[in-house]
């Protein structure tokens, strides 16, 4: 029996009204900026653990290496989400005042 499954039925593609929509949405913007956090959080965190050297008592692998990029987005992730280091903030107040210089032109 074959396995078929519907690519629509797993990614909805926005249609244009969705994304204008969206697009002044205060909720959907704050969570954007959060998720850029948790993108530059994981790259910091990625390029910080660059610096340790390797070493210790197991031979470092591939799996070892697939682990500690999901837990670097995880901690990324929940850091941006529940423990914000402000990045999120300072670009939903930018994003909110050219939003309204937008509008009240």
């Amino acid at each position: 029996m074959p396995l078929y499954i519907d690519p629509r039925t797993v990614i909805s593609v926005p249609t244009p009204n969705t994304l204008r929509e969206n697009k002044n949405n205060p909720e959907i913007i704050k969570e954007r900026c959060k998720d850029f956090e948790a993108i530059y959080l994981q790259s910091m965190f990625k390029a910080m653990r660059k610096t340790v050297p390797d070493g210790g008592l197991f031979e470092k692998n591939s799996a070892e290496e697939m682990y500690q990029d999901m837990l670097d987005t995880e901690l990324a992730t929940q850091t941006a989400r529940h423990q914000s280091f402000g990045l999120a903030e300072k670009m939903y107040e930018q994003i909110e005042r050219n939003l309204k210089n937008r509008t009240s032109r």
